[in-house]
């Protein structure tokens, strides 16, 4: 299907192109790099790859073995491989990792994946792979060899795993496959029931290490090192082999999440298809406040337009509800085709297990003419060939919407289209397309020193085996202060026999009490009041906002209202919904500084970057219409508070003559909308996406005594998003500047000085006063 084609399709074959077309454009393939495997690669191996069609090797493919089995640069063979989605990245650790494990009956691998489908997925493939390696062992041992041993012995070892099958997987199984949350709270801190495959570990697999950001990525960080140290107990040293999606630091992301020293392989040798992009911005339907056509129904107009024409199409949504919107909007479209309407499905996390393996069963053996999922499709789960992908508003990061993107196309020409939302950072795009579609990849920002995270994974290990000073070999130089700080807290004691030797103190079982992301142990259970069936969960940080009483809960495109929640149980009670309405939470947000740690002036504002504790409290919900988002009542709620402390940057403007001449509501206004508009382009900077971020604005902050405007990490302990915004400053003022000052509204709209996220229902907002705070900030440096 050629551009022409495309571009008549998802236009609807008008003789012009409709407003919503901001940009088309064309990137091309490639051809594949091709080169012979290597002469030492293990018969069987060979065997098997030829036996599945595979004569030649991606360039790649071929640099990992070499790197990885002490051919290159890297003194310990670790290698982080980042190239293109569906460019035979599985292949390129599998070679040298089944090749030792043909030569070596003893050694044993560890697999790590960032979800419990991905490595599901990925045991499938193996399971092929190594029924043609042992059909070749098998033939080349000859009529009076015997039965020859069972070279590749793979498992899944999660929390799905059924309790009588792990005892034989821990003794019998030489490759492993995982998540970091089992290797957390259920592999090391029964290690000596693993004792056989530490001491014969002799590698590492991290798969899509590109995940591991943020907090997440800073927890992780914590457990391979915990990993290295307990298998350097056992007398192993495994290597890694890491995978990324295209970052800008893939190099710098592999030594922080291991501590070692890696060599990188970005040389992308693997065939890629032509592909078409599209730029959509849904139509100004209120030109005065800069009020847009849904997003969510320009998506869901699209999928229809590509469903009726066979074109199989992957849709991307951030939310959860707008996942289940988009897929509402689409089969209401297609009433007159019920069996189409059928075959479009959502898919997000929530859904029990047995509900997310039918969906991906449905989709790759091409039943399902269409899934719209959040990021959890994102990464490489096998999906069968999809022509189209969609992306529904900015995804937060150039690297996710182009992992998004690549899950269609594969190996025939496809199409990519990012929608709009009126959200500021999708204008601001639209404004300037050519940024937009010429951006590089961000940097993957992670902290494996964060206090709040290291030090629980300290705990953890010393659960694991007893704290010592030589300990920094993997925690670092500050091992010994943190666990003098831990001893201090009664979590650990200094052996008084052994100075330098820290034992736990207590009962207890640290690990357990560590969630390494939102999508942890302490979670919400949502519970139809009708049935009593359990249709999804919610992490307990979202539970306030998402399903407080009286909040509208969409799964799998049936409407629940919230009827109650029970903190002790954990459990949510909803109720089957009809009416015509959403909610929208406010929450009461205060901030306290904790520690301030730089500050530096910026014209005559001051900067400051440091700890602060936050204090967030959900208070009330709007009801808003559907059809014209008019708010239709508030209705007040009584929740306890949420506590953390976390990072922050912040500045006074007690000094700034244009705060100074402002009427106290128009200076909390114009405060209230340089707030907004600065979270919006943060992640401009920062790899992240404005829901990671919290902020507040006030005219008298009580510490302070001055106008003051607080931006904080949204995740205890911060993770270095502030950071980067605090060393970054003058650019973030100019980018917020322009972000205003280039919206044609009048008086500020989503596209501007409005969030989605503002607690404070976006009241008041002054953006005429935020855009002269901004212009002597920006010129400040």
């Amino acid at each position: 299907m050629d551009r022409t084609r495309w571009e008549q399709l998802i236009t609807g074959g008008e003789a012009e192109p409709p407003e919503q077309l901001v940009a088309f454009t064309t990137e091309p393939g490639q051809d594949a790099f091709l080169v012979d495997p290597p002469d030492e690669l293990h018969p069987a191996l060979r065997a098997a790859l030829a036996d599945q069609g595979i004569e030649r090797l991606y360039g790649h493919q071929l640099q990992v073995f070499d790197e990885a089995l002490g051919g290159g640069i890297s003194p310990g063979g670790n290698v982080i491989v980042t190239t293109a989605t569906a460019s035979g990245k599985s292949l390129s650790f599998n070679l040298p990792v089944l090749h030792t494990l043909a030569h070596d009956s003893r050694a044993r691998a560890l697999y790590l994946y960032p979800t419990k489908a991905l490595a599901q997925d990925q045991a499938r493939k193996l399971g092929e792979l190594g029924t043609a390696m042992q059909k070749a062992s098998s033939v080349s041992g000859g009529a009076g060899g015997g039965r020859r041993a069972q070279l590749l012995r793979h498992a899944v070892y999660d929390g799905d795993t059924p309790g009588g099958e792990r005892k034989s997987i821990r003794e019998r199984s030489n490759l492993v496959l995982s998540n970091p949350d089992m290797l957390s709270r259920g592999i090391m801190p029964n290690h000596k029931q693993w004792a056989d495959f530490f001491a014969n570990l002799a590698w590492v697999v991290v798969d899509e290490a590109h995940a591991y950001r943020g907090v997440f990525g800073s927890h992780v960080a914590n457990v391979l090192r915990r990993l290295r140290r307990l298998a350097a107990a056992y007398g192993t040293t495994p290597r890694f082999i890491l995978t990324s999606a295209t970052i800008a630091n893939p190099l710098q992301l592999a030594e922080r999440l291991v501590g070692e020293p890696f060599a990188l392989v970005d040389r992308d040798g693997g065939p890629r298809s032509q592909r078409g992009v599209v730029m959509w911005n849904p139509p100004l339907v209120d030109e005065k406040n800069g009020r847009r056509a849904s997003a969510l129904a320009e998506a869901a107009s699209l999928l229809v337009r590509l469903v009726r024409a066979d074109v199989r199409t992957i849709v991307f949504m951030k939310s959860r509800r707008g996942v289940e919107l988009i897929r509402r909007f689409a089969a209401e479209a297609l009433a007159d085709r019920p069996d189409l309407a059928e075959a479009v499905m959502p898919y997000r996390a929530g859904y029990t297990a047995t509900q997310r393996r039918e969906i991906e069963q449905r989709l790759a053996s091409g039943e399902l003419r269409a899934v719209v999922a959040t990021s959890a499709l994102e990464l490489g789960i096998d999906i069968g060939h999809l022509d189209a992908a969609i992306c529904t508003t900015f995804p937060g990061t150039v690297a996710s919407l182009r992992q998004m993107w690549g899950r269609a196309g594969r190996d025939r020409e496809g199409l990519a289209v990012y929608v709009a939302g009126e959200d500021a950072l999708d204008q601001f795009f639209c404004r300037h397309p050519e940024e937009f579609l010429e951006r590089p990849v961000e940097a993957a920002i992670l902290d494996p020193w964060n206090d709040t995270i290291h030090l629980r994974h300290l705990h953890a290990a010393a659960y694991e085996l007893p704290l010592r000073e030589v300990d920094a070999e993997f925690f670092g130089e500050r091992v010994t202060e943190f666990a003098g700080r831990l001893a201090a807290a009664g979590a650990l004691r200094e052996d008084p026999s052994r100075p330098g030797r820290w034992l736990l103190r207590g009962e207890g079982f640290p690990a357990g009490r560590i969630a390494l992301r939102s999508a942890g142990a302490d979670n919400f259970h949502i519970v139809d009041g009708e049935s009593g069936e359990v249709i999804g969960t919610v992490e307990a940080e979202r539970a306030f906002t998402n399903v407080h009483p009286g909040a509208i809960y969409l799964h799998m495109g049936v409407s629940y209202e919230i009827d109650e929640i029970d903190l002790d149980s954990r459990a949510v009670v909803a109720k089957p919904f009809s009416g015509e309405w959403y909610t929208q939470p406010k929450v009461d947000i205060d901030t306290y500084i904790e520690e301030v740690l730089e500050s530096r002036q910026i014209g005559n504002a001051r900067l400051h970057f440091g700890n602060v504790a936050v204090s967030e409290q959900v208070i009330a919900f709007q009801r808003k219409a559907v059809a014209d988002h008019n708010v239709l009542s508030l209705e007040a709620l009584d929740l306890p508070e949420q506590h953390f402390v976390t990072q922050a940057l912040w500045f006074t403007l007690g000094g700034e003559p244009e705060a100074e001449a402002l009427p106290l509501n128009i200076l909390q206004g114009a405060l209230h909308a340089a707030e907004h508009a600065q979270i919006a382009v943060l992640p401009l900077i920062a790899m992240c996406d404005r829901w990671d971020i919290g902020g507040l604005s006030t005219a008298f902050h009580a510490q302070t005594g001055e106008p003051t405007i607080f931006i904080y990490d949204g995740h205890p302990g911060g993770v270095g998003i502030t950071r980067r915004g605090y060393e970054q400053f003058e650019r973030l003022a100019a980018d917020a500047l322009r972000l205003i000052a280039e919206c044609g509204c009048g008086s500020g709209c989503p596209s501007c000085v409005q969030s989605p996220k503002c607690g404070n229902l976006n009241e008041p907002l002054h953006k005429a006063g935020a855009a002269k705070l901004l212009a002597a900030l920006a010129g400040g440096g």
